[in-house]
C-alpha cells in the first residue's frame, strides 16, 4: 500500500493517534469488549451493526477506538494487549487485518451546502484515496465496483466506521428528498456486499423509518430505548464508577444520585462525561451542557399533544409514564403523539426507558434540573415559580412552619389545575410531589410504600449524605380533615415501621376540601428514641 499518512478516510491514523491520546487520560475505562462481541459478528449475516447513544455517552471515543483496532497498515497491538480484548481468543485474529473507512458525516455535512454535494464529496475522496493506496487498479467511477475490486484482487475485506451517521435528520429534519438520498447511498454502498466484513453506525438517533418499514433493514440496533447485550457498552457500569470514586476519594452515592438512572435489567449506566469531570473537578454539578439537545428538551413543553403536559408533569414529580415507543419514526420532525415525543427523549437521554415495561422516568438529579430549566424558560410561568419556591417549602417544613405549608400546596395545585386535573387522593399526591421538587436533592421519596397496616402515601428518606436531615412522612385526606391524617399515621403506628432506616421523622397531615377548595396542614416532629 502506499503512504497512508495523507489518508482522510482510508486506514486514516488519525483514529489511532485519537485512541492513544485516550489511553493516556487521567481517567480511563476500559471498554475494548465491545470488541468482542464485533469480531463474533464481523463477516457473518449479522455484520451490520448500528449503535445510538445520546451525546456525552462516548460514542466518537468507540468509534476511534475500532478503527485503531482494525485499522490495516497500523501496529497498534500494544494500546490493545493490555486491555480486556488482549485476552480474548479473537484478538489477534482480527488485529489490524482490515481496510477501514472511516467517516464521521457531520465533517463532510459541514463543509457542503446540501446532502447531495455531500454525498459526492464522500465519494470522491473515497476514490481518491483508494487510487492513491492501489494505483496500478484503475477504478472506474462506481464506488461500489471500486470496492469489489480491491477485495477480489487482495482478499482484504472493508470494515466500514461511520459516525455521527444521524446527523442528516437532525440538521436537515424537513428535508425527505435529501434524507432519502442518503439512506439509498448507504444502502447501496453496504448492504449485501461482500467486501463488507464489518459495518458499525453511531450517532444519536436510531435508523430513520418511513412508516413501519426501515431503507437500512439489514442493521441490529442497539438503543437507548433497549441496548440488548451492548448495555454495558453504552456508558459506565455501576462497578466501574465505584471503582473510580474509591480511587479518586470521591462520594459514590452523590455521583450516583447525579449520573446513575440508565438502568436495563440489572445493569445501572452512569453518564461517562459527568462522572469524568465531576471526579476530576471534585465537584459534584450539573455538566450537562445547552447543546442542540435542549432544543429538543425544550420543545415538547409547548406542544399541544394530548397528554403530553400531563406526562411531563407527572415524570417531574418522580413518577414514570408507560409509552409506545414502536412508531416514532427515528428523527425529530415526525410526530403524531405525544408517545414520539417522550422516545425521542430517551434517545437524546433525557429519559430512561425500561424495555420490559414500556416506562420512562427522568433517570437522576442532572436531567432533573435540566427539566426544570426547560420549563422556566418556556411558557408555564405558573409551574415554573411553583418549582422556584419548593426549597422554601422543604425548608418550612423543616421548621414545622404548618401555615406556609398550607399555603404553598394550595399554590401549588392552582398553578397545576390548567394542565393536571384533581379529583382524588392520587392527584393529590401528584401535586404535593411536584411542590416537593428541591427535595430530590436530600431524599429519596417512596410512594404508597407498605408498612404493615397500611400504605404511606409520601415518604422522604434522607439520601446517606444528608442522613442528619429529618425524614418527611406525608399523608393524604380527601374531604377529611389534616388532623384525621396525622391520627391515621399514629394508629397504624407508620414511624416505628422507618425507624431503622432514619432519625426523626417530621409527620405531615395534608388535606383537600372539595366543596370549599380548601387545604389545611397539621404537622408534627418525632423523635426517635
Amino acid at each position: 500500500m502506499a503512504d497512508i499518512k495523507e489518508s482522510l478516510v482510508l486506514n486514516p491514523l488519525s483514529v489511532i493517534s485519537n485512541f492513544e491520546q485516550s489511553l493516556k487520560s487521567l481517567i480511563f475505562i476500559d471498554k475494548s469488549g465491545l470488541l468482542s462481541y464485533l469480531n463474533q459478528v464481523s463477516g457473518t449475516p449479522e455484520k451490520y451493526i448500528c449503535v445510538s447513544r445520546p451525546r456525552r455517552f462516548g460514542k466518537t471515543w468507540a468509534a476511534n477506538m475500532l478503527g485503531a483496532y482494525y485499522c490495516r497498515g497500523s501496529k497498534a497491538g500494544s494500546l490493545f494487549k493490555d486491555l480486556r480484548i488482549g485476552a480474548d481468543p479473537s484478538f489477534e485474529t482480527h488485529l489490524n487485518k482490515y481496510n477501514v473507512v472511516f467517516l464521521n458525516i457531520q465533517n463532510f455535512l459541514s463543509k457542503k451546502p446540501n446532502v447531495s454535494k455531500m454525498i459526492s464529496s464522500i465519494k470522491t475522496e473515497i476514490r481518491n484515496e483508494l487510487k492513491i493506496a492501489y494505483p496500478d487498479f484503475g477504478f472506474s467511477s462506481d464506488l461500489e465496483r471500486s470496492f469489489l475490486k480491491v477485495y477480489h484482487l487482495t482478499g482484504t475485506a472493508f470494515v466500514f466506521i461511520i459516525d455521527e451517521w444521524d446527523c442528516i435528520f437532525r440538521m436537515y429534519k424537513n428535508d425527505a428528498t435529501g434524507q432519502r438520498l442518503y439512506l439509498d447511498f448507504l444502502r447501496l454502498l453496504l448492504k449485501d456486499q461482500s467486501y463488507v466484513h464489518l459495518a458499525y453506525m453511531t450517532g444519536i438517533l436510531p435508523i430513520k423509518k418511513y412508516g413501519t418499514h426501515s431503507a437500512l433493514n439489514m442493521f441490529d440496533e442497539f438503543s437507548m430505548a433497549d441496548p440488548a447485550n451492548l448495555a454495558e457498552f453504552t456508558g459506565f457500569t455501576e462497578a466501574e464508577v465505584k471503582e473510580l470514586c474509591t480511587r479518586e476519594n470521591i462520594s459514590f452515592e452523590k455521583i450516583k444520585q447525579w449520573y446513575d438512572g440508565y438502568i436495563f435489567k440489572d445493569i445501572h449506566i452512569f453518564n461517562p462525561l459527568s462522572v469524568v469531570r465531576a471526579i476530576r473537578r471534585d465537584s459534584i454539578s450539573n455538566y450537562w451542557s445547552k447543546t442542540e439537545t435542549f432544543e429538543a428538551l425544550k420543545m415538547p413543553i409547548d406542544l399541544n399533544f394530548s397528554g403530553l403536559k400531563d406526562s411531563i408533569l407527572t415524570l417531574m414529580t418522580q413518577n414514570s409514564v408507560k409509552i409506545n415507543t414502536s412508531k416514532f419514526q427515528n428523527d425529530m420532525s415526525s410526530f403524531s403523539s405525544s408517545d414520539d415525543v417522550l422516545t425521542l427523549l430517551v434517545h437524546l437521554g433525557y429519559l430512561s426507558h425500561n424495555p420490559a415495561s414500556s416506562e420512562v422516568s427522568i433517570p437522576n438529579n442532572e436531567i432533573r434540573e435540566e427539566f426544570k430549566n426547560a420549563v422556566e424558560a418556556a411558557s408555564w410561568s405558573g409551574i415554573s415559580k411553583l418549582l422556584l419556591n419548593s426549597q422554601k417549602l422543604v425548608e418550612d417544613t423543616w421548621s414545622l412552619n404548618s401555615f406556609s405549608i398550607e399555603a404553598a400546596i394550595q399554590e401549588a395545585h392552582n398553578e397545576s389545575a390548567s394542565i393536571l386535573q384533581y379529583n382524588d387522593e392520587n392527584s393529590l399526591c401528584c401535586v404535593v410531589s411536584l411542590a416537593y421538587y428541591a427535595a430530590n436533592e436530600y431524599y429519596i421519596l417512596f410512594r404508597e410504600l407498605a408498612s404493615g397496616k397500611g400504605y404511606i402515601d409520601l415518604l422522604f428518606l434522607p439520601r446517606p449524605h444528608y442522613f442528619e436531615k429529618p425524614a418527611i412522612l406525608v399523608e393524604l385526606k380527601w374531604d377529611k380533615t389534616a388532623k384525621s391524617a396525622i391520627d391515621q399515621v399514629k394508629e397504624k403506628n407508620y414511624p416505628q415501621k422507618i425507624l431503622q432506616y432514619t432519625g426523626n421523622i417530621i409527620l405531615v397531615g395534608l388535606t383537600y376540601e372539595k366543596v370549599s377548595k380548601s387545604r389545611t396542614c397539621v404537622i408534627e416532629q418525632f423523635y426517635k428514641q
